[in-house]
C-alpha cells in the first residue's frame, strides 16, 4: 500500500510545498466564502498556495491553477453526553494534534460540547482520499509538508503582532492578589489623585485602594506618574483605570508585567473597595459613573442598544450579523449599511460569479473578491438560519438556555476584508476603536480606486458643493465647486430647546466638583434639526483669505450650497470635538432628526445679477531665499520637521497625513500642523502619501520643447489619474489638471472646474477611449447640466443629481466618551420595519433611538 500511495503522489510531488517563513496558511476560512472546518463540507487547503477553499469553491481553484493536492480539514462538533464532565473544561479533542493552533469557535459553550478533528489529503479531479496521519505510507516530503500545514499558525494569527495589537493575557497576579483590609471605599464619582489633585487618567490600585494619576504623555495629557511611583514604593502590581469600569469589565494594568492584562476576578477585587461592578450602569459620556441607586435618565448605552427589551431575533437574507473582532464594530456597522444599498448589492453580489471567476491567484488580496464575499455572506441568508423546531423543543425540555448557544446567531467574520482594507493604514490596521465616519470615507476611497473603468457604486454618495466666497472689502465674489460625499452638521448648543435646564445643571455640576460631592444627573442637550441645518448654511470666516481684487490678504466669508443632490445623502452630526488636551471628546446631544427631509431650498443658484466676480488670479508663491537661486534642487529634498511629524503621529493621526500637515504649514510647528489636520481630516486622500513637486520632472519650458516631449517628461501617477477618471473626468483632461497642479488631487479638481473651456475639446479627443458607462452622469436633470459646466457638456464628475427630498433608511450610533473608545451599532429600515444590527446579533427594533445617531443615511424620494 505504501508503494501504491507513493506512486500515486509521484506526478504531484513538484506541486507540493512545505510552508516557509512568511507563508500564510489559510486553514480557518475559505477565501471566497465563510466556510470553515466546522462547516458541513469542511475546508480544503491547497498544498501549494496554502489558500483555503470551501467545498463550493475548491473546484474553481483546481480548474484555474491545475493544483490537484489539497488537505481537507473537518471538525465535528457534538454535544456532550448527559453526565459528561463539564466544570470549566474546554471542549475535548479526540485527535488533539490534527488542528494544532486552529482557533476554537467561541460561539459555543465549551462545557456542553466536544469536537473531533479529521484531516486527509484529497487529489483532484478524482477526489482520491488519503487519511492523515499516514506517516508510514506517505513519501517523506509529503509527510513533512502535511505536518507543517497542520502545525502552522492560522494566517491572521501570524500577522497580528505586526498589524494588530497582541492579545491581552491574564495577569499572573490575578488569582493570588493580596488586598489590604484598610476600610477604603471608593465613591462613584468625584475622584482625584491623592498626590496632585489630578481628576483625569486616574488608576485604582487593587491592593490598597489608592487612587493615583497615570503617566505623563508628550502632548501634556495624562498625569504625573504617581500610580507608577506608588508601585515602586509598595510593589502592589495591579491597577484599574477608573473611567473604564462597566458591567462587561475594566482596563487593568500590571506594573510588574509592564502591560495591559486581564483580571478574571476583577469584579471581586473591585467589590473589596465598595464597587459593585455588575450592578453599575454603563459609564456616561462625561466619564462619570452612576451608583447603584436608580436614576431617572437611562444611559445612552441602554437606549441605543435597546437593552431591557425583548427584541425578536430575525434570520434570513439581509439579516446576518458580523462578529466583533475586538473593537471592529465601526467596520461592521458601515458594511451593513453599504450592503443595504442596491448599487453595492448589484456591483458585488450581482456580479459574484464573474468576480470570483476572474479573481487573481490570491483572492485574499483582491478588493472586489473580498467585497463580494462579505456581501454574499450578509445577503444570502446562508449564515443566518433560525434554529430547528426540534432544537427549540430540546431547549424547553432541558430548561437550560445555554444549551441553545450553539444554534443561535453567530454572524460572519470580516477578518479577511479588514486585513485587506486596513493594510498599511496605521489606525484601521490596529485593534483600537476608530471613527466610523472616517472608515466610511476610507471605504468610499477604496471603492473609487477599484472601480476604474467599471460601475462605481459610490457614485450614489457623490455630489457637488458650490462654495461662494466673498471679499468683505470689495464685495466681489468667487464661485467654485468641489466634490463631496457627506455633509457635516454642527450641533449648536446655543439653540438647545432645554437651554435653561443645561445652565442649571452646569452650575450644580461645578458646585458638586468643588465640594467633592457626587455629580448631579447629567442633562442631555436637545437640539432641533432645523438649527443644525441653519448653522450649516450660515456664512463662515475664511482664514488667511487672499483677495485677488486687493492683491492682499483680507477678510472673507464663505457659504456653501448643493450644486447637485446625491441619490443617497450621508449626514454626520459633529458630535466630537477636541478638548484642551487635544483628546477627542463627545458632545452629549440629542437631535430630533426627521424621517423625511427636503433640502431643495439649499440648491445652489450660481452667480447672481449684480454680483461682480473676483479676478482669476493666484496669490504669489513666496519661496525661501535659499531656494530662489537653486531652481528645483531644494524641492527634491524638502525639509520636513520630523520631530513635529512624530509628535502628531503619536497622537494617533496617520503618519503620511502628519507629514503633509507639517509640509503644507511650512514647518511652523505642531500646533499649526494640527490645525491643518483638523481642517483636512475628512478628505478621502487624507492619509495618502505626500505628493511633492519634486516628483515632477520640471523639464524644459513650453517654449523650448515640443508639447509631446513635455508630456512624456511630466507624466502624473497612474493612481491619481485613475481616481479622477473614476469620477467621470476624461483621461486627457485629468492629466492636464494634475500636471498644472503638481499632482495635487484637491487642486486638480479645482483646476478642472475653473477651466471648463478646455473640456469640450478634451472630451472629443477622448471619446474613442471612453467606456459606455462614462455617460451615466448625463442622465442627470437640467440642474446637473447647468452646474457641471457652463457649456452644457457632460465632462464633469459623475453625479446622480435629482430632487432634494429624502427619507431616512439607516443610522449608525456611537456609545462612549470619544471615537477612541466605546461601541457602534446601526439601525436599518428593511421591509418597512427597523432592524438593529449589534455585532452578530440582528433583531427587530422596538424603539429606534433616532435622536442619538452619529451618521444618518437618507435615500432620495422619487419625484412622483
Amino acid at each position: 500500500m505504501a508503494a501504491d500511495l507513493g506512486e500515486l503522489l509521484v506526478p504531484y510531488m513538484p506541486t507540493i510545498r512545505v510552508p516557509r517563513t512568511g507563508d500564510r496558511v489559510f486553514k480557518s476560512e475559505c477565501a471566497f466564502s465563510f466556510d470553515s472546518p466546522e462547516s458541513e463540507g469542511g475546508l480544503y487547503v491547497c498544498m501549494n498556495t496554502f489558500l483555503g477553499f470551501g467545498r463550493e469553491h475548491v473546484e474553481r481553484h483546481y480548474r484555474k491553477t491545475g493544483q490537484s493536492v489539497y488537505m481537507h480539514l473537518k471538525r465535528h462538533v457534538k454535544e456532550k453526553a448527559t453526565g459528561a464532565a463539564g466544570g470549566g473544561t474546554i471542549p475535548r479533542r479526540r485527535n488533539g494534534k490534527v488542528f494544532l493552533d486552529l482557533e476554537l469557535n467561541r460561539d459555543f459553550n465549551g462545557e456542553d460540547y466536544e469536537y473531533e478533528d479529521e484531516a486527509k489529503l484529497v487529489i483532484f479531479p478524482d477526489h482520491f482520499e488519503i487519511p492523515l496521519p499516514n506517516i508510514e505510507e506517505l513519501p517523506a516530503l509529503v509527510t513533512i509538508a502535511c505536518d507543517a500545514v497542520l502545525n502552522a499558525p492560522s494566517a491572521y494569527k501570524k500577522q497580528e503582532p505586526e498589524s494588530w495589537e497582541e492579545e491581552i493575557q491574564v495577569s499572573r497576579h490575578a488569582r493570588s492578589l493580596r488586598q489590604l483590609d484598610n476600610g477604603v471605599r471608593i465613591p462613584p464619582s468625584g475622584w482625584k489623585c491623592q498626590k496632585c489633585e489630578m481628576r483625569e487618567n486616574l488608576w485604582l490600585n487593587l491592593t490598597d485602594g489608592a487612587v493615583l494619576c497615570g503617566k505623563w504623555f508628550f502632548d501634556g495629557s495624562g498625569g504625573n506618574g504617581h500610580a507608577l511611583e506608588h508601585y515602586r514604593e509598595t510593589n502592589y502590581p495591579l491597577a484599574v483605570k477608573l473611567d473604564t469600569i462597566t458591567p462587561d469589565g475594566a482596563d487593568v494594568y500590571s506594573f510588574e508585567e509592564e502591560e495591559a492584562v486581564l483580571d478574571p476576578h476583577v469584579s471581586e477585587h473591585l467589590s473589596h473597595f465598595g464597587i459593585d461592578m455588575l450592578q453599575m450602569q454603563k459609564r456616561t459620556e462625561n466619564g462619570h459613573h452612576t451608583d447603584n441607586k436608580p436614576r431617572p435618565r437611562v444611559s445612552e448605552w441602554e437606549v441605543i442598544q435597546e437593552s431591557g427589551m425583548k427584541l425578536k431575533e430575525v434570520y434570513g437574507s439581509g439579516y446576518t450579523g458580523i462578529k466583533n473582532l475586538g473593537n471592529s464594530c465601526y467596520l461592521s456597522t458601515v458594511m451593513q449599511v453599504l450592503f443595504s444599498i442596491p448599487d453595492f448589492q448589484r456591483m458585488y453580489v450581482g456580479n459574484l460569479q464573474r468576480i470570483f471567476d476572474y479573481s487573481p491567484l490570491d483572492p485574499t488580496q483582491d478588493f472586489a473578491t473580498q467585497m463580494a464575499k462579505l456581501g454574499h455572506g450578509l445577503l444570502s441568508g446562508q449564515y443566518s438560519k433560525p434554529p430547528m423546531k426540534s432544537e427549540l423543543i430540546e431547549q424547553v425540555m432541558k430548561e437550560e438556555y445555554k444549551v441553545l448557544n450553539w444554534h443561535q446567531q453567530k454572524g460572519i467574520s470580516a477578518r479577511m476584508l479588514k486585513a485587506l482594507v486596513s493594510r498599511g493604514h496605521p489606525e484601521f490596521s490596529s485593534n483600537r476603536q476608530q471613527d466610523a465616519h472616517e472608515f466610511l470615507l476610507h471605504m468610499i476611497n477604496l471603492v473609487e480606486r477599484n472601480s476604474a473603468g467599471s460601475e462605481n457604486p459610490s457614485d450614489v454618495f457623490r455630489f457637488l458643493v458650490e462654495e461662494r466666497v466673498q471679499c468683505c472689502q470689495t464685495r466681489r465674489v468667487r464661485y467654485t465647486q468641489r466634490v463631496d460625499y457627506c455633509i457635516q452638521l454642527p450641533a449648536p448648543f446655543e439653540a438647545a430647546s432645554n437651554r435653561e435646564e443645561l445652565l442649571a445643571y452646569e452650575v450644580k455640576r461645578k458646585e458638586a466638583e468643588e465640594n467633592m460631592r457626587p455629580s448631579p444627573e447629567p442633562v442631555r442637550a436637545r437640539i432641533p434639526f432645523t438649527a443644525c441645518l441653519q448653522a450649516f448654511t450660515e456664512p463662515e470666516n475664511v482664514p488667511d483669505f487672499w483677495s485677488s481684487a486687493l492683491q492682499a490678504k483680507s477678510a472673507g466669508v464663505k457659504t456653501s450650497r448643493f450644486a447637485s443632490f446625491p441619490e443617497y445623502l450621508v449626514v454626520q452630526i459633529k458630535k466630537f470635538t477636541f478638548g484642551v488636551d487635544w483628546v477627542p471628546k463627545k458632545l452629549d446631544v440629542a437631535i430630533d432628526v426627521p424621517d423625511f427631509l427636503d433640502l431643495n431650498r439649499l440648491r445652489a443658484t450660481g452667480l447672481q445679477a449684480g454680483e461682480e466676480e473676483l479676478p482669476d488670479l493666484m496669490p504669489p508663491i513666496v519661496l525661501p531665499e535659499d531656494t530662489r537661486d537653486n531652481s528645483m534642487s531644494s524641492l527634491d529634498s524638502p525639509e520636513i520637521d520630523e520631530a513635529a511629524v512624530m509628535q502628531l503621529a503619536e497622537m494617533g493621526f496617520p503618519l503620511e497625513a502628519c507629514r503633509k500637515a507639517v509640509y503644507y504649514t511650512g514647518n511652523m510647528g505642531p500646533e499649526m500642523a494640527f490645525n491643518w489636520i483638523i481642517a483636512h481630516m475628512e478628505e478621502p486622500d487624507f492619509a495618502e502619501p505626500l505628493t511633492l513637486p519634486s516628483m515632477i520632472d520640471p523639464g524644459p519650458s513650453a517654449g523650448d520643447s515640443p508639447t509631446g516631449a513635455a508630456l512624456l517628461g511630466n507624466s502624473p501617477p497612474e493612481e491619481s489619474i485613475a481616481i479622477l477618471t473614476s469620477m467621470g473626468f476624461p483621461r486627457t483632461h485629468s492629466i492636464h489638471a494634475l500636471k498644472a497642479t503638481n499632482n495635487n488631487l484637491e487642486r486638480a479638481l479645482d483646476w478642472i472646474f475653473t477651466h471648463p473651456e478646455e473640456e469640450e475639446s478634451d472630451a472629443l479627443s477622448d471619446m474613442a477611449d471612453t467606456e459606455p458607462n462614462d455617460n451615466a452622469f448625463s442622465n442627470a436633470n437640467s440642474h446637473s447640466d447647468s452646474t457641471l459646466s457652463p457649456d452644457g457638456d457632460a465632462s464633469g464628475p459623475r453625479v446622480k443629481d435629482g430632487p432634494g427630498r429624502y427619507e431616512l433608511f439607516a443610522f449608525i450610533s456611537h456609545m462612549g466618551a470619544s471615537t477612541m473608545s466605546g461601541h457602534y451599532v446601526c439601525h436599518i429600515k428593511k421591509e418597512g420595519r427597523w432592524v438593529i444590527y449589534n455585532d452578530h446579533k440582528v433583531c427587530l427594533s422596538e424603539r429606534p433611538p433616532k435622536d442619538l445617531g452619529y451618521i444618518y443615511f437618507y435615500h432620495r424620494l422619487s419625484s412622483s
